[in-house]
């Protein structure tokens, strides 16, 4: 009996915390806000803007739900533990609702770790073939097709909006546009370098090979904070883009290169069959890149105010993939593992990215 009590003691004090940790007042008022925007004439004028309201009201009340649903249960919990005194079978079936309610705790206390300001943004995920020529390009197609997959499983809207393909074989680079909920929040911490060990299928002399990759991961910023860029620092180029695609692809300069002045960041798109849909991608990609060097100078600040040692760069080695002589992938930062390569490379990445959320 009292064993069960400390239980729901415990789990109470777990979702007050969660409740502090939502702002769950600040999200009704938000809530209402939404509303409010979402009845007025004009809110299909936008239909992304339009789309993401809806999509955000949908989450804010799937929340509220939650925790007035698990509130509502806790307390028949107590009062049905209060009742049963020694009854064993009672506080056995009690138990059994304590576990089922600690399992949706747990999916909230995941959420929260979402908090951040574009975490329920899509995302633009990069991957750049690192130095070793046909290796590493052809790593960079696997990581390509990895996170399409991924996305796919997820029910994101993936697209690829610019590649350099390998010379022989695979991808120098390609940018992916993840458009769905919480894309960038879940994807975020997959930025880093990721390392390859395997039987070159490239040497005829089947030469064990370590190949890495690099995997960026920006917010997709809105449209807004990217038409915020002053023109006179930009310099535009249009040029004609490669590889397949619609009937004017390489006879119209559709594809769009944009280089930033005062940092020298260069970015283009050429996913898009006109000019202008290729601009705004690249200025949303301007937008991102420019944010995250902000983002970094903002977490040095922290960290020289703190007296620690600075967070390392976005280009650490995060995650090491080995095929021979052994199959394991494992995350060096959760330590995180599978002996299941295959399904990992096919998309399965879910309990690698729930473990990155508590970094």
């Amino acid at each position: 009996m009292n064993k069960t009590l400390e239980k729901l003691e415990s789990l109470q004090n777990k979702i007050e915390a969660l409740k502090k940790k939502y702002n769950i007042p600040e999200k009704s008022q938000k809530l209402a806000q939404l509303k409010t925007e979402s009845q007025k004439e004009n809110v299909w004028d936008n239909p992304k803007t339009a789309a993401s309201i809806f999509e955000e009201i949908s989450q804010i009340e799937k929340q509220l739900k939650s925790f007035e649903e698990i509130t509502g249960q806790l307390k028949s919990l107590v009062e049905l533990a209060n009742e049963a005194g020694e009854d064993d079978q009672m506080l056995l079936e009690i138990e059994a609702e304590i576990d089922g309610l600690s399992q949706i705790v747990e999916e909230l206390e995941e959420q929260a770790f979402l908090s951040g300001k574009y975490d329920n943004h899509g995302a633009i995920l990069s991957i750049h073939a690192g130095q070793g020529g046909t290796e590493a390009m052809d790593w960079s197609s696997i990581l390509h097709r990895m996170y399409m997959k991924y996305a796919e499983n997820k029910k994101w809207k993936a697209s690829v909006i610019d590649m350099i393909p390998g010379e022989e074989a695979g991808i120098k680079s390609v940018s992916i546009k993840i458009e769905g909920y919480q894309v960038y929040g879940l994807l975020k911490k997959e930025a880093g370098i990721h390392r390859l060990v395997r039987i070159s299928p490239f040497n005829a002399q089947n030469l064990r090979q370590t190949s890495f990759a690099k995997v960026e991961v920006l917010p997709l910023i809105e449209d807004e904070k990217a038409t915020d860029i002053d023109p006179k620092t930009i310099e535009f180029e249009a040029y004609r883009a490669g590889g397949h695609g619609g009937q004017n692809v390489n006879k119209v300069e559709t594809a769009v290169r944009i280089k930033h002045i005062p940092t020298g960041i260069v970015v283009q798109s050429q996913s898009e069959r006109f000019q202008v849909q290729n601009r705004k991608i690249a200025l949303q990609m301007l937008a991102a890149k420019l944010w995250e060097l902000e983002e970094e100078a903002r977490l040095k600040e922290e960290m020289k105010l703190k007296g620690e040692n600075p967070l390392a760069s976005w280009g650490r080695q995060i995650r090491s993939y080995v095929l021979h002589p052994y199959k394991l992938v494992k995350d060096l930062r959760t330590n995180i593992e599978s002996n299941n390569t295959d399904a990992v490379l096919a998309g399965d990445l879910e309990k690698f990215i729930q473990a990155e959320l508590r970094l």
